[in-house]
């Protein structure tokens, strides 16, 4: 591995200041979707004067930047995440969410202003560098699918491998996270409806109770995951919503409710789909009952390289110190759509652990997505380093 240069981290800390300013920009403006118009003028204004080959998407407001160093060497692409979540923030920052119902809770904001001073960073240094860097400034990370229309519109030509990070509120603060193979779950949602014959709350024996039948689903569901999935390949299925009926005295003749599927591998998830199919037919059935099922697929399984995670811990080693990575043991249950990526070129996605300062289990944090999410900021400039690193590194 070509090793990156020994004052990657001071040069980090130098644009430091800057990265905190940006990331407090973005997150009191946050923005929802693949339509980002505000955020992106944001990353289009830092960009500027660095020098960059910059493409706007088309469909969505996704920014492209080419660092080409004119020079024979590999494309890496960076992956910094842009879309905020449908939240209301309940924190004490000085610079909290300014729009009601929107919050940076995942941290894409800090992904942004990281990128960015990477940007900076491996602009001033292209002297060191061969081939071309390209930074991908991506909306629709939460569920809208950015990766794969940003791939669509021509992303990954001509790139050789690809790394993203995502900070982590419940990990020590600036270590990094990782491991090959399945990294993050695949993610699907599913919508049950169950038809009966409404009727009277008084006479249950002349209807056929939908909501009944909902009921024994939920259980059902469960059991089939606990004794047909391996708990080696292990699934999760979550009800997270159910509704039927109007009012107390009537059996309403439609129930519905809806979840997600998580799975680590192809298989257990197809495993899954079919066998929801069969149970919750056959439990309509047993109450008389009709169903639909519907699923709607969402993001596959992220699977880092094992070669490029190799990669990712020397760079670690080499650039924060050996004490800094964390070789995962098990995958993450929540989703990304970096995985779509990670299908197309080998990479890696690897954690950056954010705990805030006075909290001595990273545990005992507030999660990402949750309302009271707060992250460190003085271990940003350690994930500008690591993208920084990321670009120079090359495999042995």
């Amino acid at each position: 591995m070509t090793q990156p240069t020994p004052d990657l981290v001071s040069a980090a800390l130098n644009v430091n200041p800057e990265v905190i300013e940006l990331r407090r920009v973005v997150h009191a403006n946050p923005e929802l979707g693949l339509h980002l118009p505000g955020t992106q003028k944001v990353i289009l204004e830092a960009l500027t004067g660095l020098g960059l080959d910059i493409t706007l998407g088309q469909g969505l407001s996704s920014v492209v930047a080419d660092l080409d160093t004119g020079r024979d060497g590999p494309t890496v692409l960076l992956r910094g995440d842009m879309d905020a979540l449908p939240l209301h923030e309940d924190t004490d920052e000085p610079f909290k969410s300014t729009v009601e119902g929107r919050m940076h809770a995942c941290g894409h904001d800090s992904h942004v202003a990281m990128l960015i001073g990477a940007a900076k960073l491996l602009s001033a240094s292209s002297g060191e560098l061969s081939g071309r860097v390209r930074f991908m400034f991506q909306p629709g990370e939460e569920g809208y699918h950015g990766a794969q229309y940003m791939i669509e519109e021509g992303l990954l030509d001509g790139v050789d491998r690809a790394f993203a990070i995502h900070v982590d509120t419940n990990v020590y603060s600036g270590s990094v996270l990782c491991r090959g193979g399945a990294m993050f779950a695949s993610s699907d949602e599913f919508h049950v409806a169950v038809t009966g014959k409404g009727g009277h709350a008084a006479a249950p024996h002349l209807v056929r109770d939908p909501i009944t039948a909902a009921a024994a689903m939920v259980g059902a569901l469960h059991t089939m995951v606990s004794r047909e999935v391996a708990s080696f390949d292990p699934a999760v299925v979550t009800i997270g919503h159910i509704d039927g009926g109007t009012t107390s005295n009537i059996i309403p003749e439609v129930a519905r409710m809806e979840g997600t599927i998580r799975a680590f591998s192809e298989e257990t998830r197809n495993l899954v789909h079919a066998s929801m199919t069969r149970v919750v037919s056959g439990v309509a059935d047993a109450h008389g009952c009709t169903c639909e099922v519907d699923f709607m697929e969402g993001y596959p399984v992220t699977i880092n390289n094992p070669s490029m995670v190799d990669l990712v811990e020397g760079t670690t080693h080499a650039t924060l110190g050996s004490d800094s990575y964390i070789a995962a043991q098990n995958p993450d249950m929540s989703a990304e759509d970096f995985a779509y990526v990670l299908q197309n070129v080998p990479g890696a996605i690897m954690g950056l652990g954010a705990c805030p300062d006075g909290i001595e289990d990273p545990l005992d944090a507030a999660a990402l997505h949750s309302n009271r999410m707060v992250l460190n900021e003085r271990v940003l400039h350690r994930g500008v380093a690591m993208y920084a690193a990321m670009a120079m590194a090359r495999p042995s």
